[in-house]
């Protein structure tokens, strides 16, 4: 039981997938098979978040292939809450697929695709050494390129060309990191190089490799200065596609960055995470005021989203058990956010005609409960008390203020004054304007089972950051225990490697 919840977030998408490529010409088949799935995936990860809460966290080695030989899956805390986020965006996306995604995409493969990108994603969380977290960076690379090239548009061919281009050189990086890793070692199981990674006599060498790492999942995280494919190919695909890519790509980067620079690279943490401060803060600012510059509501979520990777870089940065706690909630918070605001986004093109925002308006009127659904999203982003958004800056600037860093914390502070100023723009070019043609159409004018499908998710997501504002402290405490168990990875390192422990591992209590 316990193994096959730790392989369920892997299986369950990638049976779907099967399932709807043998479905192949059956539209509506897919279609019901796909949203199962996704339903599925929900209930199997609520399960594991369940199994690790109670008991720790949980192993499972392949093939009873002991560790560090073998492959593992290992769910702790953290793995378990981005399965579990990460399912109910995939959820979210599904249904909203069934009343937005075009007949062309849906003949040429979109279920079955979009089901593989859920692999990749589920996978990278739950795998517990570096080489099978590059195989599944390349699922989800050629699985995203593939559902931004859906449709065959010019835009998207550039987008997705200009996407698979820089994603390749962070796969270069990657692989070049993961060779000198494994030089150095001779291991690539995450557990067991924290643990041989002490006694290699090279501190430099080491400290070389870790900015590797930082370039590599730097790039898939979209930070300063190597997040120009996101802006320049977020826009383009179908609006379900869209919204899984900025709920969901960038943060396996982030995640990716919080998993090996709190169990791997904590030799020389002076250097490096000093590196990744100063790579938060201009990463939130370049975000900001690149989303302050387009007049288009898509690139303008799109610069949103460099911009809020900033903060949790910034509370891996800072390297306190607090900050740590505060990035972990600011992952949760701005997975749900983004993906609800791109959705609504889609929705308000719909209605008004238009993604640009002098374009746009009139929606307060047309549609009062597209208006509400979108009020609590933009709110949270803006950090309004008491949404997500609110505690998840207020977290991190304690944590801030606690370090003394008071240069990224004026940074934040600024950052989300102006993200307030973005917000205020959206909400009357949206909502408060008349539009421009005399009157946008309401979401009455939808077809009735298009209506539900487009508006049913956002109602989920906007009711999900109202639930983790209002109660905020069962979320935080949850974060907490990730963090505490990242900023003490023994229990980690036991749970993968059990009784073999290496000599190098006799240190340990």
């Amino acid at each position: 039981m316990v193994a096959w919840l730790v392989v369920s977030p892997i299986l369950v998408p990638l049976t779907t997938a099967a399932l709807c490529g043998l479905l192949w010409g059956r539209v509506k088949a897919q279609r019901a098979v796909s949203l199962a799935g996704s339903v599925l995936l929900v209930i199997c990860a609520a399960l594991l978040l369940g199994q690790v809460a109670e008991h720790g966290i949980t192993a499972a080695q392949m093939s009873n292939w002991p560790a560090p030989f073998g492959i593992t899956l290992v769910a702790d805390r953290l793995a378990a809450v981005m399965v579990l986020v990460a399912s109910v965006m995939a959820v979210a996306a599904a249904v909203y697929a069934l009343g937005d995604i075009d007949p062309v995409r849906e003949r040429n493969g979109f279920h079955p695709v979009f089901q593989v990108l859920m692999v990749g994603v589920c996978g990278s969380f739950v795998t517990g050494d570096l080489f099978n977290l590059y195989v599944w960076f390349e699922v989800m690379l050629i699985s995203s390129f593939m559902l931004l090239a859906l449709g065959g548009r010019r835009d998207q061919i550039d987008g997705a060309v200009k996407y698979a281009l820089l994603n390749l050189i962070a796969t270069a990086a990657f692989l070049m990191a993961v060779a000198l890793l494994y030089g150095m070692t001779g291991t690539l199981n995450m557990a067991d190089l924290a643990l041989r990674l002490r006694t290699v006599e090279a501190p430099g060498t080491v400290t070389t490799v870790a900015v590797l790492f930082i370039i590599a999942f730097g790039m898939k995280a979209a930070v300063f200065p190597l997040f120009f494919w996101l802006p320049a190919s977020y826009h383009t695909p179908a609006v379900a596609v869209q919204a899984i890519f900025a709920g969901l790509l960038t943060k396996v980067g982030v995640y990716a960055l919080l998993r090996t620079f709190t169990l791997i690279f904590v030799g020389d943490v002076g250097y490096t995470h000093g590196l990744m401060l100063w790579i938060a803060g201009l990463t939130m600012a370049a975000g900001v005021l690149g989303s302050l510059a387009v007049s288009d509501l898509r690139r303008a979520f799109s610069w949103q989203v460099v911009a809020h990777i900033g903060y949790m870089v910034m509370g891996l940065a800072l390297y306190t058990p607090l900050a740590i706690a505060g990035a972990v909630f600011y992952l949760v918070h701005d997975i749900v956010v983004k993906t609800n605001l791109f959705l609504g986004a889609g929705l308000a093109r719909r209605l008004t005609g238009s993604h640009e925002l002098p374009a746009m308006g009139g929606l307060f009127k047309a549609a009062p409960l597209l208006a509400v659904v979108m009020f609590v999203p933009l709110a949270s982003l803006a950090g309004f008390p008491p949404l997500s958004g609110f505690w998840s800056k207020l977290v991190l600037l304690e944590a801030g203020l606690e370090r003394q860093a008071y240069v990224i914390v004026a940074v934040s502070l600024v950052v989300s004054l102006l993200t307030m100023w973005l917000v205020g723009r959206i909400w009357a070019e949206l909502f408060w304007k008349p539009h421009p043609a005399g009157a946008a159409t309401g979401t009455v004018s939808l077809p009735p089972g298009g209506r539900f499908a487009l508006v049913a998710p956002l109602v989920l997501l906007s009711g999900l950051t109202v639930g983790i504002g209002l109660f905020a402290e069962p979320v935080m405490a949850l974060a907490r225990d990730a963090a505490a168990e990242l900023m003490h990875p023994e229990p980690y390192i036991r749970a993968v490697l059990g009784r073999g422990l290496p000599a190098t591992a006799e240190a340990l209590p």
